[in-house]
């Protein structure tokens, strides 16, 4: 029945709607067509295709004001399919072609990083590769001989200062400088740590030369002195080691040594501040030259007045520097042994000579070292032969025998000063050379009358405390150390 009526309709539909035969959905209308009667073909049906178009119409509207877009991107899409097709072939081809040589070069990368054998190339890459994850390791490693400069340099200003407020950094860089050696023994083929460490050591010795610095400062305290001395110990441990048999016993060695000679370079720096005053004293010294024919001068350079100030302010640094010299070196490198209990080696008795300590001859060839005496053996002969060279030379000057009394009495309480230590050096100064005129009485003289009548002052105080010594020597030794300013 529907091809019979689209045979009656065909010839009233246009090109178009002539390809709709095959459609199902024409089909279908055409089928019910039939099933319709006359009067609701006249009426109602044309008006439900209209409602239905217009509806179709309004589908179609909001279809394409929803998904416009897609239709454009689709329209485009299938505008460009016919030029995509031949490019797409062409590329699968590239790619078929390519997969050999994909395959080629993995088989090639395969045996190059292989691990079943040793590879340079895969052994270099680990290394970077480990370098990369130990970056921050490396870095702290480097700046360890910067910061350890720096702890050191912090201080380098005010060496003086270097044992009390700079004790925490001093400390501190001690313990980067063990930090760096306990490296450098766990790692002893590395370059890098023995670079470190080498870097180390230069910033080592600039702190062993601050330190060294701070020994010879002006008013060094036994506690700075203990900790300056400590520190160079952990610094340059080779200098603490005992030279032979005196040194190991009395202590010190090298560093006893080095901290003596510091000592008596502050020393002899304070006496060089007396300048002015020597050179007065040499003043006095040429116009007694000049004027020897004339026995007695008139005015202070004949009279030595300048001679006596210098000398004076001389034996008071003198007396002050040695003690505190030779107190600080007991209580630093013999700490067990008590002053009243202890001489210094080579000033044991009354105008003893120093001696030094002979070793075998097995021993010499063995260690050449071994003969060396303790520091303390021959440093107050040294400091004794300053005092006497300075009073041979400038004594002479002063004509008033009351001045010359009162500065050989500040040589006896000086000599009472050290004999407190076990340095008493009183009787040494009476083998001096007769320098005097002729016709007065020699130093040496004056220096035993001098003795004397503090000996008889010392029996005069012992009598006064109901003591009754049995050592005249030891006697008058005690008594000037209870007069003498020093010994407060």
């Amino acid at each position: 029945m529907a091809d019979h009526l689209y045979e009656l309709l065909s010839p009233h539909l246009s090109s178009t709607q002539t390809n709709l035969s095959q459609d199902p959905t024409t089909i279908q209308y055409l089928n019910r067509l039939p099933t319709l009667s006359l009067e609701a073909l006249q009426t109602t049906e044309p008006q439900s295709l209209a409602q239905s178009a217009q509806s179709t119409l309004l589908s179609l509207q909001a279809l394409s004001n929803r998904s416009h877009k897609s239709f454009i991107t689709s329209a485009d899409s299938l505008s460009n399919l016919h030029s995509s097709i031949p490019k797409l072939t062409s590329q699968a081809r590239e790619l078929g072609d390519g997969i050999p040589k994909l395959d080629e070069k993995a088989v090639w990368f395969s045996s190059k990083y292989s691990r079943a054998a040793e590879n340079a190339t895969l052994e270099h890459r680990k290394k970077i590769m480990r370098l990369s994850r130990n970056v921050d390791r490396i870095s702290d490693i480097l700046e360890l001989p910067t910061l350890l400069a720096t702890a050191v340099s912090s201080v380098a200003a005010n060496p003086g200062n270097a044992g009390t407020s700079f004790s925490t950094t001093y400390s501190a860089a001690l313990d980067l400088y063990a930090h760096i050696k306990r490296l450098q023994t766990l790692y002893p083929d590395s370059p890098l740590v023995k670079d470190v460490a080498v870097q180390a050591e230069d910033a080592m010795k600039d702190m062993a030369s601050n330190l060294i610095t701070a020994l010879r400062a002006q008013n060094l305290r036994l506690a700075a002195a203990m900790r300056t001395v400590g520190w160079l110990r952990r610094v340059t441990p080779e200098l603490d080691a005992a030279t032979g048999d005196s040194g190991a016993s009395n202590g010190g060695g090298a560093l006893g040594a080095l901290f003596l000679i510091c000592r008596l370079a502050n020393l002899v720096s304070t006496l060089e501040a007396l300048a002015p005053l020597r050179e007065l004293a040499d003043q006095e010294s040429q116009r007694k030259t000049r004027d020897a024919d004339q026995k007695n001068g008139t005015g202070s350079w004949a009279d030595g007045h300048q001679t006596e100030k210098y000398l004076k302010r001389y034996i008071e640094i003198f007396r002050e520097q040695s003690f505190a010299i030779v107190s600080l070196y007991k209580n630093i490198f013999m700490p067990d042994q008590s002053e009243s209990d202890t001489t210094i080696p080579g000033l044991q008795g009354i105008g003893a000579r120093i001696r030094t300590a002979q070793s075998s001859q097995e021993d010499r060839k063995h260690d050449p070292f071994q003969s060396l005496q303790a520091p303390l053996a021959t440093f107050p002969s040294h400091l004794v032969q300053l005092l006497t060279e300075t009073l041979r030379t400038y004594l002479p000057n002063i004509k008033d025998k009351t001045a010359r009394e009162s500065l050989l009495t500040q040589v006896l309480y000086c000599a009472a000063s050290l004999g407190r230590l076990g340095g008493d050096f009183s009787m040494i100064l009476t083998e001096l050379s007769d320098t005097e005129e002729e016709g007065t009485e020699s130093l040496a003289l004056e220096w035993e009358e001098v003795m004397r009548k503090h000996r008889a002052l010392a029996g005069r105080l012992e009598q006064l405390t109901g003591s009754n010594p049995t050592n005249p020597t030891g006697s008058s030794r005690g008594t000037l150390q209870a007069t003498s300013p020093a010994a407060a």
